[in-house]
């Protein structure tokens, strides 16, 4: 009973806290107002949003609504999500899970570690649109790495074959599948519209992460600048990636005894431990009864 009012009052901390964080998200700040052509504001992953929509990414920091745009657009602009959904669903989780922690504390009487799970599911439920997105264009460029040295062989056959740089990415891009195709395609059609190759690329690097992609995209942009051969340095990158590629794949068979390590000792051997030792335990105990 000495920690009731102790619970009460983390629990009416936390609700004010709550309530505060949902007035300032929902009330635009002065600076956010005074700046309506910020570029963050103005790029294609804001539209179309409300007048709530507004003011949620208006008062929401710069810096996370620019970390937010980026993961967007390294997830490929996935249909529907949007800077503003993605902010009006951490709104909403987050009174979703302040008001069923609160009824999940107050059904038996508040404990501490009532508390602290309502706490926890609370924080987990405000994140997860963040953690959802990242982890949607965590993928899409882990696949567009994984891709590219076949792409690259694939281009580098082209170009041996007679065809021009663009005929090969052309015919490459369009005989793959997955995002690297995707991106390709885009590329080809910033070219077809009149732009350079080296905007349309660099367009491609401001639409990635990919180390890989960004070294084979400038070594074609040198290439295009000193008139470089483009067959030699498709040869060149395509066998870099290879080995690249290889590389990691040795690194996480490496890691794979450290990964394995934790589920080993807390679950395997614990039961192997019980189902070797209960039989000869049992015995002995049967055997110390009978005597």
């Amino acid at each position: 009973m000495e920690t009731l009012p102790i619970v009460i009052s983390a629990i009416a901390v936390l609700t004010a806290l709550a309530v505060g964080v949902l007035v300032f998200l929902l009330i635009p700040s002065g600076r956010a107002a005074a700046e309506p052509e910020v570029e963050v504001q103005q790029s294609a992953v804001l539209q179309p949003r409300s007048s709530l929509a507004s003011g949620l990414v208006g008062a929401a920091p710069r810096g996370y609504v620019g970390w937010l745009e980026k993961q967007i657009i390294f997830a490929g602009r996935p249909g529907g999500w949007t800077i503003p959904k993605l902010i009006t669903w951490k709104i909403v989780l987050l009174a979703v899970g302040i008001l069923v922690g609160f009824l999940f504390v107050s059904v038996g009487g508040p404990q501490p570690f009532k508390v602290v799970l309502a706490v926890a599911a609370t924080v987990l439920l405000f994140f997860l649109p963040d953690v959802m997105i990242n982890s949607r264009a965590h993928d899409r460029q882990g696949e567009i790495q994984r891709a590219l040295p076949d792409t690259l062989d694939q281009m580098t056959i082209a170009v041996e074959a007679g065809l021009g740089f663009d005929s090969a990415m052309a015919k490459a891009a369009r005989g793959g599948l997955g995002p690297l195709a995707e991106e390709l395609i885009r590329v080809l059609q910033d070219m077809s519209i009149g732009r350079t190759r080296r905007d349309s690329f660099g367009e491609l690097l401001r639409r990635t992460n990919s180390e890989d992609l960004r070294r084979f995209v400038r070594a074609i942009i040198q290439a295009d600048t000193y008139g470089v051969a483009i067959g030699d340095v498709l040869r060149v990158q395509a066998a870099e990636m290879r080995t690249k590629r290889r590389q990691r794949a040795e690194e996480q068979a490496q890691k794979i005894a450290v990964k394995i390590l934790f589920p080993l000792i807390f679950c395997l051997l614990p039961v192997m431990i019980i189902v070797i030792l209960t039989p000869a335990i049992v015995r002995i105990i049967d055997q110390f009864v009978l005597n």
